[in-house]
């Protein structure tokens, strides 16, 4: 018996082994995908700097706890004796106030790409932003208070979506967000709201963590 392999054999097995383990380039453009990573970055950071003067509105009336001036209820048995006419007509001019900057820097290379909306109407989209948030802020506990809710009681997603409802029910429009740009919104907002919410509880400034 011959054992011996064919002229050629060796050959011809090495190539068959050799295309079983070849691994093929990969197809995927790594360039390509860090880009679409950067600008998906880019409109999140974009989308964040229109809410800004929502945010920080929002963030402005449990500051009145430190104010010992006038101050009363917008209406105690309507929305509770912690919405308080200083601290909407705080949340307001903190709105306006981010806008204002926003315009002042609007003309900067590195807020240029970020803008949205036209800064040169700065006062209306301030008015919107503060009004928006202090609306949406209010017609939530007008609801808790109708559903026996205590103030200061938690009612998710809404103690966290409230304002950022208002503001986008009045800039909305204005900034032609799509829907996918509003979930990104609300999405993104629920999240943060939760985490400075709990600090400026621990922090001694709000009463609650909602």
């Amino acid at each position: 018996m011959d054992s011996g392999a064919a002229p050629g054999g060796a050959s011809l097995a090495s190539r068959s082994f050799g295309a079983l383990i070849h691994v093929k380039p990969a197809t995927g453009h790594p360039g390509r995908d860090c880009g679409i990573v950067t600008d998906l970055l880019r409109h999140a950071l974009a989308l964040a700097y229109l809410m800004a003067p929502a945010y920080l509105a929002n963030m402005a009336p449990p500051f009145v706890r430190y104010w010992r001036g006038w101050n009363r209820p917008i209406h105690a048995r309507l929305l509770g004796t912690h919405k308080t006419v200083v601290g909407a007509a705080l949340g307001i001019a903190v709105a306006l106030l981010a806008t204002a900057v926003q315009a002042a820097v609007s003309g900067l290379p590195v807020c240029a790409g970020l803008a949205r909306v036209d800064y040169r109407y700065w006062p209306l989209l301030g008015l919107g932003f503060g009004v928006g948030s202090m609306a949406g802020d209010s017609i939530k506990s007008l609801f808790k208070r109708r559903l026996k809710i205590a103030p200061g009681a938690p009612w998710v997603p809404f103690d966290q979506l409230d304002f950022a409802l208002g503001s986008l029910l009045l800039v909305g429009p204005w900034a032609k967000l799509s829907v996918t740009d509003m979930g990104l919104i609300l999405a993104v907002t629920f999240v943060g709201d939760l985490a400075v919410n709990r600090m400026a509880f621990r922090l001694g400034i709000k009463r609650s963590p909602w």
